[in-house]
């Protein structure tokens, strides 16, 4: 009984996250009330109370989540000694592609809450600054002394998520990208790591 009863939890409290960022990427936080998820959700506006006790909190959980498979989830591969910086490469793009396929709006979430909420984005990510130091910056260095590892992890990062954040634009724009959008997508996992390679061959 108490089995069923924690599973039935689980399933309110999973679609209440899941209507709240929906509306909250529509409606941004401000934009959005409670009652929005609750209609969005199906469920009683005093559920997502019992939950959540209120939109901020609520806000702040999916934030966590939604930071955390945006970041988090690929700092080991940076962090690896075990592999050369174009396995690195292609595993950063390849993850992040794939991730962002499945969740296209996420980008635009996530730099939605950043923006509005730039320190409790620095809490979430703590040991982030672990990159300076990863092997991945000696490996680099020792192919272009010069290489600045900044710009290398913007450009790598920017290379694998502005696509997705100025698709809907260019969609209208052009529509060889918005017919072939995912297939550009997947040839950019093979094509990162040779621009990110030309990039800190540059002297």
């Amino acid at each position: 009984m108490a089995k069923k009863q924690s599973q039935k939890d689980l399933t309110t409290e999973e679609k209440i996250k899941e209507a709240a960022s929906k509306v909250f990427q529509k409606k941004g936080f401000s934009g959005t009330r409670t009652r929005d998820i609750a209609e969005e959700a199906g469920l009683n506006l005093a559920l997502i109370n019992y939950y959540f006790r209120s939109k901020q909190k609520l806000f702040e959980i999916i934030m966590a989540e939604k930071l955390s498979s945006f970041f988090m989830d690929f700092i080991p591969l940076l962090l690896s000694e075990d592999s050369s910086p174009e396995e690195k490469v292609r595993l950063v793009s390849e993850n992040y592609i794939n991730l962002l396929l499945e969740n296209p709006d996420l980008p635009v979430f996530v730099m939605s809450a950043v923006h509005n909420n730039p320190k409790h984005f620095a809490n979430i990510v703590k040991g982030a600054e672990l990159i300076q130091d990863a092997p991945l910056v000696a490996q680099l260095k020792k192919i272009n002394p010069n290489m600045k590892f900044e710009h290398f992890f913007m450009n790598l990062m920017a290379l694998c998520i502005f696509p997705f954040i100025i698709r809907p634009a260019i969609s209208l724009i052009s529509k060889p990208i918005r017919k072939n959008f995912e297939t550009l997508m997947q040839e950019r996992i093979e094509l990162i790591p040779m621009w990110m390679q030309q990039m800190v061959k540059q002297k």
